[in-house]
């Protein structure tokens, strides 16, 4: 009732009301800003939302967030990617705790467009371009919520130093560094109780977090090492509904007759149990020259366990039953698709950094290696099958993975910084899928099917911010990448015979200008206009995905595109912010035009066969605009307020393919947008926020014909966290806190979280 009461005009008042806000004369709550401390060319670094004195470790062109201790202590984190959860357009598709599928929505890139997003921890790239769709998140666990200083959020490609994959932006995650001794520790606990359908059930999890740092007072070396162990049952991502078919059935009762779906709703994939385990080591040595060695390890440990199906429905004495033909509603159903599995999988990420001072050029190099050395996924055929550890399938991993290293040079000449540099990648996979006859133990595993493939890409790029004087700063830079696909194929059991049929070696290249100016107007008003594009290529998932057909043993042409195009994206951005004393408001209007847009389609092969497959959609746009206030010790002491809205509108312009999606709103990609969070300052000791997170109702698909707010579809959703915590003393710290205290419902497809109370104890010493 509540959620229904906020629909349609909500969104819009939340917006004006913003909007409004920025109109007030807020000169005559307090004095006029003191200007920000100028960058390295003299002209002030601007446009950095929530900065504070710490500097940002992206290029901040384009609209740009830091967010640091101040808002992560107003946060329930129970995994890292909660703490950038109320940026401004923002969006991460989490649908439980633990989630490892955890894609982020920046702008009009949906929580299907990974590919779109590029994320750095302690500049490792840990995106996972193996792919480009919900299950190809960035490895966020590769650092704890504890470990975390500050996440820094661009939104756009305007900077030549990043490639085509930060077409939607750059989220870079800075751990905490060395200092003195320190050891840290914190205990979390989360429940959640789900009522949907069949389930009406307390769900539970919990977390412990503890490290040391040291560094040496009169020496070069410091090391920082850490563990986390999590464990969390989340509620069931999936529910089954009944199928029509012909003839006679057991006659059933249980099922749920939503109006909103098409057919009744039997059962529920099993609630998702997750345990992980995460070791992190950190060592820096730092010589009397200031040249500066840092070394990173980590390993990631994952088991999902998903093996308490349940089935809603009873026959006449009152047995539950799982699958077959049923009777229900007067009419005869198929109840199929309830299975069991599990998944263990092992990750590692090594990496080596360097820095200093080269003849007068401050210089970097990185080289890092992320591998997932297991992946061992095994499912069952069916609901009996997996109760009584029957036929299923088992898929293994072939050590997929990636290296990314990059190198930088930067030196002042005058009135120009200029900047150059080269990046290089290399993506590889293959995945083998085997039958077996008991699936929970593997047994007597044959060969059924493998995919596997590489890209590698390399850039160069070049880098020039001149200071014009007068408080304004040019910014012009030029990227070319060069990228290569190979040593792709799939493999498919045909007969009592392996058969593989190979993609062709793909190439390509692009050149990427780029421009921003920034500096002051009268008025005390900071102004940034950006201008950029941006060539982002097809992932070996979206290349190598195809499937063999039984008949011609060859890769089956309408399952996959071998030229396949890459993005292309045209960007523009306009930045104005003005201070008022202790509030600051900003307006970011953006642009995008891309061309070829990379999606996957679902539909029919001509021998009849379900496939998806990804196809090149001729032009989407979107355009939009953003609205930010910050405010500090407003109104009363110790009141921060942090809220934005914005507004998008992203449309197919064309796609000659199906031209009916011409005209309609680009999928998963709401109108509105809002979050927002409220902090207050009790005390010395107690601190107390709220926040929230809006999105409006997207379409679920390219033609817009798939609109809903129910399971299956992608919802209107409106979510309020609270917290309140208690400094114990200066070294301990208690919190408690509701995420979506209003207990609304909404889905990405799957059902998001309901109600759930955290409550967390850190202590540093």
């Amino acid at each position: 009732m509540f959620r229904q009461t906020l629909a349609g005009a909500s969104p819009r008042v939340l917006a004006l009301a913003l909007a409004s806000s920025l109109l007030i004369p807020l000169s005559a709550m307090a004095e006029e800003a003191t200007p920000e401390a100028g960058a390295e060319t003299g002209v002030a670094e601007v446009l950095v939302i929530g900065q504070g004195d710490r500097p940002i470790t992206v290029q901040p062109r384009g609209l740009s967030v830091s967010l640091g201790q101040t808002e992560f202590e107003a946060i329930n984190a129970i995994n890292v990617e909660d703490l950038m959860k109320y940026a401004p357009n923002f969006f991460v598709r989490k649908r439980f705790a633990g989630d490892d599928n955890a894609v982020v929505a920046l702008r009009g890139a949906n929580t299907v467009q990974s590919a779109r997003t590029l994320v750095l921890v302690d500049g490792f790239v840990v995106s996972n371009f193996l792919g480009n769709r919900f299950d190809f998140p960035p490895k966020w666990n590769v650092v704890g919520p504890s470990e975390v200083r500050q996440f820094d959020i661009v939104y756009g490609p305007y900077s030549a130093r990043y490639g085509g994959n930060s077409m939607g932006g750059v989220i870079s995650v800075t751990t905490r560094e060395p200092e003195g001794q320190e050891v840290y520790a914190s205990a979390q606990t989360m429940v959640m109780p789900f009522r949907e359908y069949g389930f009406n059930q307390t769900f539970e999890g919990y977390s412990f977090e503890g490290g040391a740092a040291y560094k040496q007072a009169e020496g070069p070396w410091s090391v920082r090492g850490g563990f986390r162990h999590f464990d969390n049952i989340g509620q069931s991502m999936t529910y089954n509904l009944l199928t029509p078919t012909t003839g006679t059935g057991t006659a059933v009762t249980g099922a749920y007759d939503d109006k909103r779906l098409a057919t009744p709703v039997f059962g529920g994939a099993s609630p998702v149990h997750v345990m992980q385990d995460q070791f992190r080591l950190r060592v820096g040595y730092e010589a009397e020259n200031g040249w500066k060695v840092e070394g990173m390890y980590f390993a990631w440990l994952t088991n999902q366990d998903l093996t308490d199906t349940r089935s809603f429905l009873k026959d006449s004495a009152g047995n539950p039953v799982y699958q077959g033909k049923v009777t229900f509603g007067g009419k005869t159903w198929n109840a199929t698709g309830l299975t069991q599995s599990e998944t263990d999988r092992t990750e590692y990420l090594g990496g080596l950094k360097l820095s200093g001072d080269l003849a007068g050029w401050k210089t970097s190099a990185n080289l890092s290696r992320y591998w997932i050395a297991r992946q061992d996924a095994r499912t069952s055929r069916d609901y009996l099958t997996g109760a009584a550890n029957g036929a299923g399938t088992q898929t293994l991993a072939g050590t997929p993975g990636w290296w990314t290293g990059d190198a930088s040079l930067e030196q002042e000449f005058g009135a120009h910084h200029l900047a150059f540099g080269v990046n290089a990648n290399l993506y590889e996979t293959e995945q083998t899928t085997y039958n077996t006859t008991r699936w929970h133990n593997a047994a007597t595993p044959t060969f059924s099917a493998a995919t596997y493939g590489k890209t590698s890409l390399w850039g160069v790029f070049g880098e020039d911010v001149i200071d014009l004087g007068n408080g304004f700063r040019l910014t012009a830079g030029l990227r070319y990448d060069r990228w290569r696909a190979f040593d792709g194929g799939i493999a498919k059991l045909v007969g009592i015979a392996r058969t593989d049929s190979s993609y062709p070696v793909r190439e390509d290249d692009s050149l990427s200008p780029k421009l921003s100016l920034q500096g002051r107007l009268p008025g005390d008003v900071d102004l940034q206009v950006s201008l950029g594009s941006a060539v982002r290529f097809p992932t070996v998932g979206e290349l190598f995905q195809g499937r063999i057909d039984d008949i011609t043993r060859q890769i089956d042409p309408q399952s996959f595109d071998p030229n396949l195009r890459p993005e292309k994206s045209q960007d523009a951005s306009l930045i104005l912010r003005r201070s008022f004393g202790p509030v600051r408001t900003t307006t970011s209007l953006f642009y995008q035009n891309i061309e070829d847009a990379i999606f996957s389609f679902n539909g029919l092969n001509q021998f009849g066969t379900v496939i998806s497959s990804y196809k090149n959609v001729d032009e989407v746009r979107q355009y939009g605009f953003e609205v930010i206030l910050e405010a500090s010790d407003v109104l009363v002491d110790g009141l921060d307020i942090d809220a934005n809205a914005s507004w998008m509108n992203a449309e197919t312009v064309k796609n000659a393919a199906a031209p009916a999606a011409e005209g309609v709103m680009f999928p998963r990609i709401p109108a509105w947008r809002s979050n927002g969070n409220i902090r207050y300052r009790i005390s010395d000791d107690w601190k107390a926020s709220v926040g929230w997170r809006y999105g409006s109702r997207p379409n679920s698909d390219l033609f817009g014909l798939s609109r809903g707010d129910a399971y299956g579809f992608q919802s209107e959703y409106l979510t309020i966290d609270s917290r309140l915590s208690w400094d114990i003393t200066d070294r301990a710290q208690i919190g408690l806190g509701i995420d979506n205290l209003f207990n609304t419902q909404a889905y990405v497809a799957h059902p998001l979280p309901q109600r759930t109370f955290v409550l967390d104890v850190k202590s540093r010493w």
